[in-house]
């Protein structure tokens, strides 16, 4: 289980007022700052996406879940606005599952920002929303179904 993950930027507070502008859809904002870094967190808990300020950049992938496909939408939106670059417009990515949405954005010091959405159709009626990790658990097995004789 993750704890956090941290961006390098080069403009710390740059950085700031893209993230608290792109996060806002998914319920983030900013909750602890210190000098060189700035922590965001859903609600009241704790920060677990950070920010620190550094020369040494590389092209960090950060993925955050989405409560529904107008969420994703909405960040992609929010941080076009506030500076980023599109990296893949919001919809369906049926090669990581059939029913993932997502969408990634550049920020301004190249990290690719990832908001996703994924539901499962259940066969009872109902549609159950997972985690990534679960999504490729399930399609792993479905495969390993389709291979017995």
């Amino acid at each position: 289980m993750l704890d956090h993950v941290t961006a390098n930027v080069g403009d710390l507070e740059r950085a700031k007022g893209f993230y608290s502008q792109a996060l806002a859809p998914l319920g983030y904002s900013l909750q602890m700052e210190f000098e060189g870094g700035a922590g965001f967190g859903a609600g009241e808990g704790m920060a677990d996406f950070w920010l620190g300020s550094s020369s040494e950049r590389g092209a960090t992938h950060v993925a955050f879940s989405a409560p529904n496909r107008a969420a994703v939408d909405a960040f992609h939106e929010a941080a076009m606005a506030a500076g980023g670059k599109d990296n893949g417009a919001p919809g369906l990515r049926p090669h990581y599952h059939e029913h993932f949405y997502a969408a990634y954005v550049h920020d301004p010091d190249g990290n690719n920002i990832e908001p996703s959405f994924l539901v499962a159709e259940n066969p009872q009626g109902f549609s159950v929303r997972l985690p990534m990790s679960s999504a490729a658990r399930a399609r792993d097995s479905k495969a390993k179904r389709k291979e017995k004789p």
